[in-house]
């Protein structure tokens, strides 16, 4: 299956949780009054998280109204967004940078091992819904190129062994470090640790 949405993906309704509207409640109470509108990004994040890391028109639509806005502003800022996922993804939502940083320090060859590993194309799902793979613009992390980012986390310094290793350990349900994978310290230069 591809990223991209069919319309019979689309759920005809979507509410946030409880525990979710009261959160919601007060990321829109941090905005001052006339200016609760500034917290549909807040929002959009939110009912993406609570809808398996995918935002679709329902749950658009529900942010619109729950902030009186024309929901056409919503889908402005949904589909503006790579953050906002429009269909679903996997469990495991690989993002790899190919961005000339990236590229120049061998992404070429993470993306080959995301590809055999998973078994799918840049902008598939696998079978499993365990993984999705898409192809994103810089991820600001360039000095410890090449990054992915896997849901929330980032991934750096890369190489087409260790994304491999990663992937086998997703699939094996084992805790993956974040971060360097070379043990690099922040931004430090390379073997400082």
């Amino acid at each position: 299956m591809t990223i991209n949405a069919k319309k019979a993906d689309q759920p005809e309704s979507f509410a946030f949780s409880k525990e979710n509207v009261v959160k919601a409640e007060k990321i829109i109470a941090k905005y001052p009054p006339g200016r609760q509108q500034s917290a549909v990004l807040p929002l959009l994040d939110l009912a993406q998280r609570q809808n398996n890391n995918w935002l679709p028109k329902a749950a658009m639509d529900y942010v619109a109204e729950m902030l009186d806005m024309a929901p056409i502003r919503v889908y402005e800022v949904g589909t503006f967004y790579t953050m906002f996922n429009l269909a679903p993804v996997g469990k495991n939502h690989l993002q790899i940078c190919r961005t000339t940083p990236c590229w120049l320090r061998g992404s070429d060859e993470v993306t080959k091992a995301c590809k055999e590993h998973t078994g799918i194309d840049i902008g598939e799902t696998s079978a499993d819904g365990l993984f999705s793979l898409m192809e994103v613009e810089c991820l600001g992390a360039c000095v410890n190129a090449p990054v992915v980012q896997i849901n929330d986390h980032y991934y750096e310094d890369l190489t087409a062994t260790n994304m491999a290793k990663i992937i086998e350990d997703l699939k094996a349900g084992r805790a993956v470090k974040s971060g360097s994978q070379i043990g690099r310290k922040c931004s430090a230069p390379v073997g400082v640790k």
